[in-house]
């Protein structure tokens, strides 16, 4: 089992000898942000929340713990939207990119722990 690690794809550098797997794990493309700048990122926006759930939660603090069950809720009832990431995760380090600004208010630090969780079952 590989280590899941997050990073602001804002912050995120090509290294030839970073190992793993690197996903961009957003519904929408970031700004600012061109292909090329993700030349080998596989863009796995099928695990981000869906759109209603996106827009609701608006990455509003007072919103997170309600955000995380429900989005949640999402992954344990379509667990095949993650599967390219569990399998990556099975045969090494994955690094999940998002644009989100708040480190400790974002979607892909819920993701990494439910994808922990899943190694583990």
């Amino acid at each position: 089992m590989g280590e899941i690690t997050i990073e602001r794809v804002y912050d995120y550098r090509r290294d030839p000898q970073r190992d793993g797997t690197v996903f961009l794990v957003d519904r929408l493309w970031p700004r600012g942000v061109s292909k090329e700048d993700l030349e080998g990122v596989t863009w796995a926006q099928d695990a981000a929340p869906s759109p209603n759930l996106r827009i609701w939660f608006g990455h509003m603090a007072d919103r997170f713990e309600e955000f995380t069950g429900r989005y949640r809720s999402e992954l344990d009832g379509h667990p095949e939207r993650a599967q390219p990431l569990l399998e990556a995760a099975e045969a090494g380090p994955v690094t999940l990119l998002y644009a989100a600004k708040d480190p400790e208010v974002n979607h892909a630090l819920v993701l990494k722990a439910w994808l922990e969780e899943q190694q583990t079952a």
